[in-house]
């Protein structure tokens, strides 16, 4: 889904509205099953614990964004959608620090799967943030990693 995700942020022209509905659905009810399993994974670690309290921010951030009713027009939901899609990827980079999953950010699949890998960084399309991980090595020749 976080690859998914990404796709639609890079789009640069307007989905139809019928495709947008469809996001909405599918990203929403990711998002739902997604800040449920982080609320349990947090709820189990000292209030203390720095990354489950950024986590929860995170989820009170995705189930703002879910109570947001459809906005007008197509440009107004499609902006709506597109933070659904942020809070998607955010919440997955929250749950893969709580459990100590590392992904590859071109294939998102898990690193540890004995292939040979190498160090990534590029600006996030969320502003001028850096993204650092690591990605396969062949992973390196298919293309653009996702953020």
């Amino acid at each position: 889904m976080r690859a998914a995700a990404t796709w639609l942020l890079d789009q640069r022209t307007l989905p139809r509205h019928e495709s947008l509905k469809l996001w909405s659905t599918d990203l929403g009810t990711f998002l739902e099953h997604l800040t449920s399993e982080i609320e349990q994974l947090a709820a189990n670690l000292p209030m203390s614990d720095v990354p489950g309290r950024v986590a929860m921010v995170g989820v009170g951030e995705a189930r703002r964004r879910l109570d947001q009713p459809e906005a007008a027009g197509l440009h107004g939901e499609t902006e709506r959608v597109k933070r659904l899609a942020r809070s998607v990827m955010a919440l997955c980079d929250h749950h893969d620090a709580l459990t100590g999953a590392r992904m590859c950010l071109a294939c998102d699949k898990p690193l540890d799967d004995g292939r040979p890998t190498q160090p990534y960084e590029q600006g996030s399309p969320s502003g001028d943030a850096k993204v650092s991980g690591r990605i396969h090595a062949a992973c390196a020749t298919v293309g653009r990693p996702r953020l």
